[in-house]
């Protein structure tokens, strides 16, 4: 079956994820184009879902904090070998970037409802590969979300069919972030409020197709996105490696970031020294699990970080690390009593 598209612009988007905030809008978005809903891709593997039966939780309306009433923050949570980390802006807008391993999934869902009023905001899934997105149904059906973003790569996975599912059956729409294609040079980005925003700076459909690397396609084509708060930038890797490194260098995108949060756990095949000269990070997060068996992060790669100058923080070895800005400076702390999200065993890539 052909994929639809939905003729909704971001400012939908956004409007709905301010909907709660007191007083007007601080950011607007560019165009973005929904996709065939989740029913829709289903079908298309002629899987049977059922009908949906409405949001995945009422909508809760919820004081939030005023623009610029407090910081941006950032929790990079300790999942075992996965990654998931929530951001939460300086007016209470919160964005769910991936969801880690299904071990890690109930712990996850209690901290993030510690930290949220209401459902999410936004949930960004930066690729379909389990120890992204297998806590993400438990934290759903805990907290709820108001959309779901996802680089729209087709994966064979159960795992992200049954997340298809899941989503559909709650009538949760699934977009993806892809340009105008009369204005291919001005990226997706989402208004948060505050002076904070994200931009997605890959992929870029349907201006330029995904990449084909012949290794991991799906890393290759993590979303990447850049959050920005006056002059602090934090740069969310997903699971990108060298290919979306030296694509991203080759646009010429905008990379520079204090924080980085590091591809792939650290894989070897991250991180590139022409990369990391481009981002020039000043603190490098990396989520791993304690003793995994992939080896992450390499030992070169914690050389080529160390090398850029960056200082390395790992939640294998401190636990959940929170990051705080007031758009001048940033501070980053170990919460290592968080314990909330780290599940009872690592998880699985």
């Amino acid at each position: 079956m052909p994929r639809a598209r939905l003729p909704a612009l971001l400012l939908v988007l956004l409007t709905a994820i301010g909907a709660c905030a007191r007083g007007p809008a601080q950011d607007s978005g560019e165009p973005a184009r929904g996709r065939a809903p989740a029913q829709e891709q289903i079908r298309a593997r002629r899987e049977p879902i059922p009908p949906p039966r409405g949001p995945a939780s009422p909508r809760v309306e919820t004081p939030r904090r005023r623009a610029g009433e407090g910081p941006l923050v950032v929790h990079f949570f300790d999942v075992g070998q996965g990654d998931a980390a929530l951001i939460l802006s300086p007016t209470g807008k919160s964005v769910l970037i991936d969801g880690g391993p299904p071990e890690a999934g109930e712990a996850l869902a209690r901290r993030v409802d510690a930290l949220v009023d209401g459902p999410l905001d936004l949930v960004v899934l930066s690729h379909p590969h389990l120890d992204h997105l297998g806590g993400l149904t438990d934290v759903l059906e805990r907290v709820g979300t108001r959309r779901f973003l996802d680089p729209g790569f087709d994966h064979p996975s159960e795992a992200y069919r049954d997340l298809l599912t899941f989503l559909a059956d709650r009538g949760i729409e699934v977009r993806t972030p892809e340009l105008a294609p009369q204005k291919p040079d001005e990226p997706v980005t989402v208004g948060l409020g505050g002076g904070a925003s994200l931009t997605v700076l890959w992929p870029r459909r349907p201006v330029e197709p995904f990449l084909d690397t012949g290794r991991s396609d799906a890393n290759a084509n993590s979303i990447v996105a850049r959050l920005t708060h006056g002059r602090v930038a934090v740069l969310f890797m997903g699971d990108a490696e060298k290919a979306t490194e030296k694509h991203l260098l080759a646009l010429g995108a905008p990379l520079k970031a204090q924080v980085l949060k590091v591809g792939h756990h650290g894989s070897k095949h991250a991180s590139t020294k022409p990369f990391l000269a481009r981002v020039q990070p000043e603190v490098a997060v990396i989520s791993c699990g304690r003793g995994n068996e992939y080896g992450h992060p390499a030992k070169e790669t914690l050389a080529r970080l160390g090398s850029a100058g960056a200082r390395v923080v790992r939640t294998d070895q401190v636990g959940e690390v929170r990051f705080t800005s007031d758009g001048e400076r940033y501070t980053i702390t170990p919460e290592p009593q968080a314990r909330g999200s780290r599940p009872a065993r690592n998880g699985t890539p």
